[in-house]
């Protein structure tokens, strides 16, 4: 009968245990992407800020676009909420708010100008282990305000 009791209770771990696996935590990593609106390739890095509370992260990051006759230096502040899954999958929904500097050609002798703004952003995206315990990830971002229309951005999160 212990035996019984024993049996089940480890099997009623396993579940708990895999759950736990899928645990976001801090790291740090590259990532690079492409925007539109404007259109520009980006690249950066960012900081995964573990747990600040259950299954929500604290992202920010840094990111450079270089395209469509303009330079933009953005600096993120992303919350994402991890869903919890049955696969290695960690399927995520967050939302940010972004300040933009965008330096451009402002017209004749090749002056350059740059305006600063702010907006936000609706994120979307989903990260799995690599087999050396990192993470990759693939997010899209829908701006909102005054940051570009649509970001596609993959990275690594390096774990701390």
């Amino acid at each position: 009968m212990l035996k019984r009791v024993m049996f089940t209770c480890l099997l009623a771990l396993v579940p708990a245990a895999a759950l736990a696996s899928q645990a976001v935590t801090t790291g740090i990593g590259p990532r690079v992407g492409f925007s539109s609106g404007p259109d520009q390739l980006v690249f950066g890095g960012h900081v995964v800020i573990g747990e600040v509370a259950p299954d929500i992260t604290f992202d920010p990051s840094l990111e450079i676009g270089l395209g469509d006759n303009l330079t933009t230096l953005a600096f993120n502040f992303d919350l994402h909420y991890h869903f919890k899954t049955s696969t290695q999958w960690r399927p995520y929904a967050g939302a940010g708010a972004t300040i933009s500097v965008v330096s451009f050609d402002s017209g004749t002798y090749g002056n350059r100008d740059s305006n600063t703004d702010v907006g936000g952003s609706v994120i979307i995206g989903a990260g799995v282990p690599t087999q050396s315990g990192n993470r990759f990830f693939s997010e899209l971002k829908l701006g909102l305000g005054d940051v570009p229309d649509l970001k596609l951005m993959v990275g690594w999160n390096f774990k701390l």
